[in-house]
């Protein structure tokens, strides 16, 4: 009876996962669906389920120029979060774990960058870009998407690095262990959680972003995947189940790192929350 009891007291949180559910894969799977239709299909009827799936439009992709703002995608994004995920844990460390005059403004100065508005710095960066001379390279887009990462990353690793307790620091310190050797010996490999968190958190805005990348490169051959999906739009139509494809390919890197990882995301964001 009580069992009983307790499943129709979460009846409404089931429906209500149930509604956020239909909101959120219903997009994913007309995106799918389309993808698998021709243009006269799609024309005739949008919505309905392809009469017989066919891969044309994947094969197509291989005549376009896709695999290689795939590549420049994967490529920036890597870095970047790459780079992200060791400046801002070594930030972090010393605003967490050490005591100075400094600790609580230097903390809040990353606090204030989170609410710079990015596109607000598009001209600057455009001329300090062109001055070092990477201009139209996949490098000019590294140093902004980590800059602008780098505040509500060393946010999440500062929180979650203040919940680490003390007693493994102060035995590694008794054990001659510097400041470096324990930060990457002891303190890095327990971060698993807000390493995972920051990661995902910052791939998926840099995958997507648009304009920096429009404003920082020229060429084709250093455009990422959001710039390259204009190349399936013509002069007078739009191939709407090419770009269904070309959606859901590059989908892909971000649903099946998601998957991987959303635990360790949950526990990040959770820890990270937290008021130290």
């Amino acid at each position: 009876m009580n069992t009983i009891l307790k499943k129709l007291n979460q009846a409404p949180l089931y429906l209500v996962a149930i509604v956020l559910l239909l909101f959120t894969g219903l997009p994913f799977f007309i995106m799918v669906n389309t993808s698998f239709k021709g243009q006269m299909e799609f024309s005739s009827s949008p919505w309905a389920l392809p009469e017989s799936f066919s891969f044309e439009n994947y094969g197509l992709l291989f005549q376009t120029d896709f695999f290689r703002f795939f590549g420049n995608s994967l490529f920036v994004s890597i870095i970047s979060v790459v780079l992200v995920i060791v400046l801002s844990a070594m930030a972090s460390y010393p605003l967490a774990r050490l005591k100075f005059k400094l600790n609580r403004p230097l903390f809040l100065l990353f606090m204030v960058g989170m609410m710079i508005p990015i596109h607000t710095t598009l001209i600057p960066i455009f001329l300090l870009t062109r001055s070092m001379g990477l201009y139209d390279t996949v490098w000019a887009l590294i140093g902004p998407y980590v800059a602008f990462a780098l505040p509500v990353s060393v946010v999440i690793f500062t929180q979650f690095m203040k919940e680490l307790p003390k007693e493994l620091e102060e035995s590694a310190k008794i054990d001659g262990c510097g400041h470096f050797r324990l930060f990457w010996k002891i303190i890095f490999p327990l971060l698993t959680p807000a390493i995972s968190t920051v990661a995902i958190y910052n791939f998926i805005h840099i995958w997507n972003e648009f304009v920096f990348a429009l404003v920082l490169t020229n060429s084709s051959e250093n455009a990422t995947l959001p710039l390259g999906l204009r190349e399936f739009y013509g002069e007078f139509s739009v191939n709407v189940p090419g770009i269904m494809a070309a959606l859901t390919l590059g989908s892909l890197p971000l649903l099946l790192v998601y998957f991987i990882a959303q635990e360790k995301i949950v526990k990040g964001l959770a820890a990270g929350s937290v008021k130290g």
